[in-house]
Order: C-alpha cells, then structure tokens, then sequence
C-alpha cells in the first residue's frame, strides 16, 4: 500500500472564492486515480488560501501590533472550514474526521482519503503535512500551489529570477530563511523545510490547477515542478 500525502494551497480550492469547478474535477481525477490503483491511499492536507489571507489583514488593520498567535489561528479555522467542504466533496471515500493534529494518537484513516487542515500556530499546513508524511510512512510530499515551479526569487518583483527543476534542502532554506510570519506566501514554509529535511522527505512542488501534471507526479511520469530535496 502506497500512501502519498498531498498539501493543497487553498490558493487552488480558494482563489479568491471557493472554485466548485476546479474541485469537481479535482474529486473526478483523483477518484480515477484511486481506481487504477487500488491499494493506494491519499492524504489531503487544505490550506486557507485567500479567505486566510483577508480575515488576517482585516486584523492588522484594526490592531497594530495584531497578535501573530491570533493570526495564525484565525489562518487555521479557514483550513477547517476548506477541509470541511473538500471532505463533503469526497463524499463516501473520505470517512474520517478532519484531521486537526497529525501527532494525535487516535487519529483513524479508514477511507481512501484522508483530509486534513491546520494544527496549531507557528506554521502552515505545509508542517502539518510533513507530520502526517512522517505519521504514515510517506517518503514523499506533493505541494500544490498556484506557481508551476519554484524560483530563486519573487519573480513578480525580481525579472532576473530563475526556476529551479531541483534543490538540495539547504539551498532551498537560503530561500524561504528560517521564521514563520502567519499568511506568509513561501513555496513551502520554512518549519515544514526544516522538518522534512530532518525527516528525509521528498517535496514536490507544482501547479495543483494543473490536474493532468499531479497525476503524472502520482504515477511517476515525466512532470513539471520542482524537486526539493532531491
């Protein structure tokens, strides 16, 4: 049995309001998957996305020294309510309660399909999905976002930044540094790259909107993304 973890940016299922066409054929396609492979499992880590992003800054607005704790969580309660609806979207293969602490020692995953959201602060659901990977033995972890690879900078503010196809762990630190700031918008946060390079695990990162290119990454065909890692 095969069980792949996969962090979903709330920047796919919540671009600026929930996308109920992108989640119906995100359900069809990973369904299909699960059929041709019949003894694999699948764990769907949601993050906030842009409902996140404008409950936080309507906080900072109010408060000028908003607290980062505050911040983070209400960053988390928007990951339960984008689990919440990608589970119903699952509907029968998804079981399980939403999974809001990957080191919880009751934690069950009956179904084909685990959903996941955010734990606690001091990260993004980038962490809990390295948790989770850790948990059940996943040597690998599949982040999509709405970048097709990562960069060497922001390319929105740098035009000289260049995409990466692979970096080692240490590389890719220099990148995204070492503190956690709540809504931060890293390829993959920097507690998670910490603990995956510590764990020895994988992380790909592609376009999630890109669904033909996740599956190839499932089925280890050629892909677009970047290897971190590697």
């Amino acid at each position: 049995m095969a069980i792949t973890v996969i962090s979903a940016g709330g920047s796919i299922i919540v671009p600026d309001r929930p996308d109920s066409g992108f989640l119906s054929l995100f359900r069809d396609s990973m369904k299909e998957y699960l059929s041709r492979h019949e003894d694999d499992k699948l764990i769907f880590v949601i993050g906030g996305g842009a409902t996140a992003r404008i409950y936080q800054e309507a906080l900072r607005a109010s408060l000028d020294d908003a607290d980062p704790d505050m911040l983070d969580w209400i960053g988390i309660r928007t990951t339960h309510l984008n689990a919440t609806l990608v589970k119903a979207a699952f509907s029968s293969l998804a079981p399980d309660d939403i999974v809001t602490d990957p080191t919880a020692e009751d934690l069950k995953f009956t179904g084909r399909v685990l959903i996941a959201g955010g734990w606690k602060p001091g990260f993004s659901t980038d962490t809990d999905a390295v948790y989770l990977a850790r948990r059940f033995g996943a040597q690998r972890v599949i982040n999509l976002s709405n970048i097709k690879k990562v960069y060497t900078d922001d390319p929105r503010k740098n035009p000289d930044a260049k995409p990466i196809d692979s970096i080692s762990w240490k590389e890719f630190q220099k990148i995204v540094g070492d503190e956690w700031v709540p809504g931060k918008n890293t390829p993959f946060d920097p507690i998670a790259s910490r603990l995956a390079d510590e764990s020895a695990i994988q992380v790909i990162c592609a376009d999630g909107r890109n669904i033909e290119n996740t599956i190839s990454i499932l089925e280890g065909r050629p892909f677009e993304g970047t290897i971190i890692g590697a």
